[in-house]
């Protein structure tokens, strides 16, 4: 009996090598010791929670196919920068800026805020948010705690040169800035053209800052096709499925601008690594070819109100589409979990020569 015993457990435990095995393979080893984001309600995980803004979402249906719920992240589950720790290989999410910790933020923190813009008044008739500018003088207040937990500048400056940083806002400086004419006078002062090259330049004075406070890896991400959220179907699409060209159009100027600006930092930052990725174009190919990733609807959120759910965020404890896989967005500007891990997947390894400039963060990451 004992010796059929040896064996049985000898087995055992040759499966559980084979187990641990697996996961590590699946899960793959930490690729950077930190993970820091900068952006708005596309990425936020719960900073706007505490704000006096209408923009939140820490309430259900948000959340519903997140483990432990509404958390503050604007769509079902995960958002694409969540996707993103993942394929890094982290255990466990980035924390909000808003609940991050002690030694929790040696592994990264998202400052992320929903409403957020590159412009310090966009999205301020939505109540309180916290502008680009702000989020980076949250990372400087970051960087001094890590200086106090790792002991002196120069072991922290190694620390932080070896972490990722996305970094992806501008779309509400078009959504509630320049396409808002009611409120901002931004479009009447400025052409689309000279708009976009004012947000570049506010944008890069930024990155100078979180490039002066030890940032040497950094991850850009485009506007997407916001020309085509049932938002903007809603208002100003005929047929409620023709994109808006308008709209699609002067984010691209900004696009065009944001990858210029990659190149430009790279030849003037030889010591640090710009990254460009192109969300408009990941965009544009889910919605030219839905079936191919699984989706059905394209036009429309899987809650909201009024034409293509398009009129507003979801409501407090609506009940939404029971097809969550099948739609691209969750609401009226938000991708849903599905559409989420398309973005983060292709922004961290490139499924096209165009997802990525001069490549993905995948490759970032090794560098």
């Amino acid at each position: 009996m004992a010796y059929y015993r040896d064996i049985i457990m000898m087995n055992v435990g040759i499966l559980v090598v084979l187990v641990v095995g697996l996961w590590s393979v699946i899960g793959g080893a930490q690729q950077v010791p930190c993970y820091f984001i900068f952006g708005d309600s596309l990425v936020d995980n719960g900073n706007n929670n505490q704000l006096t803004s209408l923009a939140k979402a820490n309430y259900f249906p948000y959340g519903i196919d997140f483990p432990g719920g509404p958390s503050g992240r604007f769509s079902n589950g995960k958002t694409a920068v969540d996707v993103i720790a993942e394929n890094l290989g982290f255990n466990s999410y980035i924390p909000s800026y808003a609940s991050a910790r002690g030694q929790d933020i040696l592994k990264g923190v998202n400052y992320a805020s929903a409403a957020a813009g590159i412009r310090e008044e966009t999205g301020q008739q939505l109540g309180q948010r916290i502008s680009f500018r702000g989020q980076v003088q949250n990372y400087q207040r970051t960087v001094s705690q890590v200086v106090n937990i790792l002991g002196d500048e120069n072991t922290a400056a190694n620390y932080l040169s070896k972490c990722i940083y996305t970094i992806g806002l501008g779309s509400n400086d078009y959504l509630n800035n320049y396409f808002m004419p009611t409120i901002y006078s931004s479009s009447r002062q400025y052409t689309p053209q000279q708009y976009a090259d004012a947000l570049i330049q506010a944008y890069a004075q930024q990155l100078r800052i979180l490039y002066n406070y030890g940032a040497r890896k950094m991850a850009l991400f485009g506007i997407g096709a916001i020309g085509c959220s049932p938002s903007e179907l809603a208002q100003n699409s005929p047929d409620g499925r023709t994109c808006v060209s308008r709209i699609n159009s002067a984010n691209q100027l900004f696009n065009n601008g944001l990858k210029s600006l990659v190149d430009q930092f790279n030849n003037q930052f030889p010591d640090a690594r710009f990254i460009y990725i192109n969300v408009y174009d990941i965009f544009q190919d889910i919605i030219n070819n839905p079936s191919s990733y699984g989706f059905r609807v394209t036009n429309a959120g899987c809650c909201g109100i009024g034409k293509n759910n398009g009129q507003i965020t979801c409501l407090p404890l609506q009940a939404p589409c029971r097809d969550r896989k099948g739609f691209l967005f969750w609401d009226a500007f938000h991708p849903t979990e599905a559409g989420n891990s398309v973005i983060g997947r292709r922004a961290y390894n490139a499924q096209s020569a165009l997802d990525a400039h001069p490549y993905d963060i995948n490759r970032l990451a090794q560098i």
